[in-house]
């Protein structure tokens, strides 16, 4: 199949000129598919795997209908948790280089509404928001929805998931003006197929396979050690392997701080986001982490969906992740923009290999079992086949 470039998809001058400037020549599967039919003012419902495009799917057309003379919001991007409401704002910001009066606005909970409120008052055309804190800038009249043209749900499934599906609801009927509605997820649950049901019309429906070029391209690797030898090696794996950039997962806020203390201790440049960091703490430590200022960041699943850097060399599951598709979201942080990653998962005990056996078959992956000796070496662990039963004969 020809690659599509971007100036294929009818793109403004303006546009073409950013995606220039940050390096962007040809679009993901989920973007060459999606954008046309944004520009067409169409509702999309789209299933993609993570690190394959999507907020650029949504936020290349969004702005390109953008009306900059009108000082009404016309586009609203809802997203599940405050890390990833902010990473689209940043992403919007870089595609606006080269455009004039376009403003963006981000809002999210458990910070000061009062920064929000002044951001709303400089007349923002786009608004990238978490539900709860939208209603409440709504029920407060600090923002109007009748102008918006373009509703998009990022994350679907998981912000639906999280509780939020009344206030979803909520919004989108608010957004009574709206010209169309586009639902992107990792994976398609009920409550986003009964919001597509509910809010879209002659929807067009897309649907990127993890099989196809957009799969991020990662080597996966189990190191199996003992309990009490996680975390040293953890440190050994990061020095012998020159990973320069590393995200560790750890299930438990405890564990993650707990972690983040130790290693913190033996001289290691890293720090933690987790549910028990202060929220200004967290968007410095995450603005570290993006600005290639910090190496090495461990953080909870929580955050994980906020996480969007393009150049993570490896991801590290401390603990194994308790459902199959954090495993997913976790490893997705790396191979990204078509870069290959690496994912190194710790089992210590059965149930830890159980759970990641399970999580290669529901996944369709394959881990590559390794052992580490005293000097650091790595090999490949050679796996017993069990011996055959012995048969009794009476």
């Amino acid at each position: 199949m020809t690659e599509v470039t971007f100036a294929q998809l009818g793109l403004s001058d303006a546009m073409l000129k950013a995606l220039e400037k940050k390096g962007y020549g040809y679009p993901t599967t989920i973007q060459a598919e999606a954008i046309p039919h944004f520009l067409q003012w169409k509702d999309v419902i789209a299933k993609a795997p993570t690190g394959t495009g999507k907020t650029f799917a949504f936020g290349i057309p969004m702005i390109e209908h953008i009306d900059p003379e009108s000082d009404s919001v016309q586009g609203l991007i809802l997203a599940p948790t405050r890390e990833l409401a902010i990473q689209i704002g940043d992403e919007l910001r870089g595609l606006l280089t080269f455009y004039q009066g376009i403003r963006v606005a981000v809002l999210y909970g458990g910070t000061g509404i009062g920064g929000q409120i002044k951001q709303l008052e400089r007349k923002p055309q786009i608004v990238v928001a978490t539900p709860g804190r939208l209603m409440d800038h709504y029920n407060r009249k600090t923002i109007r929805l009748d102008k918006v043209q373009t509703v998009v749900l990022d994350e679907a499934d998981r912000m639906l998931d999280m509780g939020f599906f009344k206030d979803v609801t909520r919004i989108i009927e608010k957004a009574k003006n709206r010209k169309n509605l586009g639902l992107f997820s990792a994976t398609i649950s009920q409550e986003v197929m009964t919001v597509s049901w509910m809010y879209q019309r002659d929807e067009v429906e897309i649907t990127v396979e993890a099989q196809q070029q957009d799969r991020p391209d990662i080597d996966q690797f189990s190191l199996t050690c003992t309990p009490l030898e996680k975390a040293e090696r953890t440190h050994r794996l990061i020095q012998t392997q020159g990973f320069e950039r590393v995200i560790i997962f750890c299930n438990t806020k405890h564990m993650c701080q707990r972690l983040c203390d130790d290693f913190q201790r033996v001289g290691l440049d890293c720090d933690c986001i987790h549910g028990d960091v202060r929220q200004n703490q967290r968007e410095k430590t995450m603005q570290r982490f993006r600005d290639g200022k910090l190496p090495i960041l461990i953080a909870t699943d929580v955050a994980s969906r906020g996480i969007d850097v393009d150049d993570v060399d490896c991801v590290i599951n401390y603990d194994i992740p308790e459902e199959n598709e954090y495993y997913v979201h976790r490893i997705g942080r790396t191979g990204r923009a078509r870069r290959k990653g690496v994912a190194w998962s710790l089992v210590s005990n059965f149930p830890e290999k159980a759970k990641l056996d399970e999580i290669c078959k529901f996944c369709n992956f394959t881990v590559q079992p390794m052992v580490m000796d005293a000097e650091g070496n790595l090999s490949v662990e050679e796996v017993k086949t069990p011996a055959p039963p012995k048969r009794r004969f009476r």
